[in-house]
């Protein structure tokens, strides 16, 4: 996993903390709880192939 993806996720985090925040703090609870969904859909969507190779290497592994 290259060390640039971290960073990736850690400011999407960042960024989607400080938005609900906001929200929260203005009355609109929904739209916060959307910007985390959001943000959890982007990042799963960022690592889903590291999954996918990792399940791959697996099958591989245990020659499946």
């Amino acid at each position: 996993m290259p060390i640039g993806l971290l960073f990736k996720i850690a400011a999407v985090g960042i960024i989607v903390t400080i938005l609900c925040q906001v929200l929260k703090h203005s009355g609109r609870e929904e739209q916060s709880f959307l910007v985390t969904l959001g943000g959890l859909l982007i990042v799963l969507f960022w690592i889903l192939p590291y999954i996918s190779r990792l399940f791959e290497m697996m099958e591989e592994l245990f020659e499946l």
